[in-house]
């Protein structure tokens, strides 16, 4: 019922076809937008059960721990749905760069005049 999912107090994911719903993580301290990813109900699950953030790779096909090669965890200090809950929000204390690239952010550039400018510093 939409207005369950809408306004009531039961987690209920609207998954999308592929079963997966998109997934946002901020730096709880700072505010920083650090990366976006994709979750499945097993993702999900776990982020919940663990406290550290977990997804579904749509390239590798699988499940995976953020940080699960390199150390650089998400620990969850907060998560959020949206109010039709197809999105997920994750306020994480982040171990080391979020991105696999080494940078603090995975949104490291901006698009200006149709290029790509790095961020300095």
């Amino acid at each position: 019922m939409a207005d369950d999912r809408e306004q009531g107090t039961t987690l209920q994911p609207k998954f999308d076809a592929a079963g997966l719903v998109t997934a946002v993580a901020t730096d709880h301290a700072t505010g920083e937008l650090l990366m976006l990813a994709h979750m499945n109900a097993e993702a999900l699950a776990r982020t919940i059960e663990s406290g550290e953030a977990w997804f579904f790779s749509r390239s590798r096909g699988r499940l995976w721990k953020k940080g699960e090669s390199s150390g650089h965890v998400l620990s969850v200090r907060e998560m959020r749905i949206d109010c039709d809950q197809d999105a997920i929000w994750l306020k994480v204390a982040p171990a080391g760069p979020a991105c696999h690239t080494g940078e603090r952010s995975c949104f490291y550039r901006r698009i200006e005049g149709g290029r790509l400018v790095r961020d300095e510093g």
